[in-house]
């Protein structure tokens, strides 16, 4: 591959520690393109311990989020090398970068939302699972969508759900498009009378303590896998086979689909973490998860986790890199202690054509919602190839054990709806901490 150098300079660079040369090659290269593993420079920076390199590919908006092509991000490969000066870096560019992105897309958003007409709509969701007695304990909700111009207001009972663990209340969610970024979402607590703003951005202790939990636990990584999925047509009857229909919601005739190929793949890398670590865990979680530090020194200021012992050195130059089979280069960075699993779903959606709402209309009501972390998991479904029609009813796997089954029992046009609807209560209370991970 003699040209290999000239394909990925910026590479070339970082792997030979050369910062001069970097800084003068990102004037005119790509620093988001990747090489025929799936890294990009800023991988590599971050795995060989590049630090200046790392910083100076920052600087020039190199992208935090993107993966490689066995599925890890730069900040991933940071976590796994130690060093906490780089791990917040990394942290604050990826905050940073998704509040441009999702500035880049609010002017299209609101200008969508302001064409659509407007309305009420009901979600039932209902959660199941196939291990024995689960299902009796777990949570059903009916949210309440409202939407008038560039303003959403969904109510609901089901604060969040994640890892068999939920919590119920009376929550709702204002967006507002005719206001300023930092004031356009809310949440409100209707049985304490609170309300949070959510954060547009993040304080320092809040960057730090993001810093603390992901130093100090498993490096996680699931995914929805949608590489082999099929949509075939319900059938019905023993000898005369036909597809089956379904009418949804007593109005809405639809066409049923069981849905194959669908793979929730989760892996998960622990070598940065010590046997102490691992006792630790479950603890600092929770702790955290109620937005608590777990230990602070005597002057009452928490107790940050320090950098861990940089790992060897690698032996391996720019050539046995490059030059190794895809996805089979030496090790650059700390020895990976790696476990994966996968497990095959097989979900059903029934599409129907006569649902006044669009599937577009529906994920540009979903984007603005997507920080209830249900609604983020039926937005990636809803964003799928569906078959023709609307999916008036969906059972989609939310956890490795639970599925939900999503049904949109209502729907109506309205030409009038309150402006009061979303509005801040002036009897309610700001509390800036009531939703920790908003």
């Amino acid at each position: 591959m003699a040209d290999d150098n000239g394909r990925w300079p910026l590479h070339v660079a970082v792997f030979n520690d050369d910062v001069r040369k970097l800084s003068h090659l990102l004037r005119k290269h790509d620093v988001s393109v990747k090489d025929k593993h799936g890294n990009t420079a800023l991988h590599l920076a971050v795995m060989l311990g590049r630090k200046e390199c790392v910083q100076l590919l920052l600087a020039h908006g190199a992208p935090v989020k993107v993966k490689n092509s066995l599925g890890w991000s730069p900040l991933a490969e940071a976590i796994s090398y130690g060093d906490r000066q780089t791990i917040s870096s990394l942290v604050r560019k990826f905050r940073q970068q998704a509040r441009e992105q999702m500035e880049e897309r609010r002017p299209n958003l609101v200008a969508a939302l302001e064409k659509m007409g407007d309305f009420y709509m009901e979600l039932k969701w209902d959660f199941q699972s196939w291990v024995p007695l689960v299902s009796r304990i777990l949570p059903s909700d009916i949210c309440r969508i409202h939407k008038s111009g560039p303003n959403i207001r969904l109510d609901t009972t089901l604060v969040d759900f994640s890892d068999m663990r939920w919590e119920r209340g009376d929550i709702s969610f204002i967006f507002r498009g005719d206001e300023i970024p930092q004031n356009s979402l809310s949440v409100l607590d209707n049985k304490l009378m609170v309300y949070q703003r959510v954060r547009y951005e993040e304080t320092e202790m809040e960057i730090e303590d993001e810093v603390d939990l992901l130093m100090s636990t498993d490096i996680l990584a699931a995914q929805m896998s949608t590489k082999s999925i099929s949509f075939n047509r319900a059938q019905s009857g023993w000898i005369f086979r036909e597809d089956r229909k379904e009418t949804v919601a007593g109005q809405y005739e639809s066409d049923l689909y069981t849905i194959n190929g669908l793979v929730l793949e989760s892996r998960k890398r622990r070598e940065h973490l010590s046997n102490d670590d691992l006792q630790k865990n479950k603890a600092l979680m929770e702790s955290f998860t109620k937005g608590s530090m777990q230990a602070f020194d005597q002057n009452g200021e928490p107790v940050r986790r320090a950098s861990l012992e940089p790992p060897p050195r690698t032996s391996c130059c720019w050539d046995d890199y490059i030059n190794a089979e895809p996805n089979e280069y030496p090790n650059l960075g700390r020895e990976m202690v790696y476990k994966e699993s996968s497990k095959s779903f097989r979900a059903t959606v029934a599409m129907s054509s006569e649902f006044p709402l669009t599937v577009e209309m529906l994920l540009n009501v979903l984007e603005v919602i997507a920080p209830f972390k249900h609604f983020s998991k039926l937005r990636d479904f809803v964003a799928l190839k569906l078959p023709a029609g609307f999916p008036v009813k969906i059972d989609i796997p939310i956890l490795p054990t639970v599925t939900a089954k999503i049904t949109f029992q209502h729907f109506e046009f309205r030409e009038k709806i309150s402006k009061s609807c979303f509005e801040i209560p002036s009897d309610y209370v700001e509390d800036p901490m009531r939703f920790p991970e908003l």
